[in-house]
Formats: structure tokens, C-alpha cells, sequence
């Protein structure tokens, strides 16, 4: 199950991650979002132990969501420690995110 992350524990859960963290930066007004919650569910049960995934509602958090650039949701960023390794924007294919995964490992 994905992590809710929040300004408090963003910094724990994503910066002093011992493995990569797939965050999605998301709005629950926000359709597309919606549409990839599932997929962002099943890619955090299927990489259990191996990546950390996590969402964060923007609207609570527009601090974070500007420190990242984030324009447009969903917005998906792979981080490793504090470093931004990849960033997509929109919906995206599950293979797609599943291979910017397999690429942190």
C-alpha cells in the first residue's frame, strides 16, 4: 500500500528512504488521478521491499508540490535520498512506471 506522505513526514519517508520512493504528487479533484491510483496501489504491492511508494495531495501540500516544480498532476518523481532521478508527468501506462522502477534499482 502507498504511503500517505505529509509535510511531517516527507522528509522521513522520502529523503531517509534506504531504497528508491516512487511519489506521486496528486489532487482528489483531479481525474486523471484518480485513474492512476490503482496502478500506483498494484506498483506498490508488486515492488514491496524493493521501492517505497508514496502520494501526496498537493492541494495540502502546495509547499512541496512548488519546491518540486510541479505544474501539472498527477506528477510522478522517483527520488533517491534528496535527488529527483526521473520525473513524469500525466497519466502514464503502468509498464512505463513499472521500467522508470526497475531503471532506480
Amino acid at each position: 500500500m502507498a504511503v500517505v506522505l505529509t509535510g511531517d513526514n516527507f522528509e522521513k519517508e522520502v529523503y531517509e528512504a534506504d531504497m528508491p520512493v516512487l511519489v506521486d504528487f496528486y489532487a482528489d479533484w483531479c481525474g486523471p488521478c484518480k485513474a492512476m491510483g490503482p496502478v500506483v496501489e498494484v506498483l506498490a504491492g508488486e515492488y514491496e521491499g524493493k521501492v517505497k511508494v508514496g502520494k501526496i495531495n498537493i492541494d495540502n501540500y502546495p509547499d512541496i508540490a512548488m519546491q518540486y516544480g510541479v505544474r501539472s498532476i498527477p506528477t510522478f518523481m522517483v527520488f533517491k535520498g534528496r535527488e529527483v532521478q526521473k520525473k513524469l508527468i500525466g497519466t502514464q501506462d503502468k509498464k512505463v512506471l513499472a521500467g522508470v522502477l526497475d531503471e532506480a534499482l
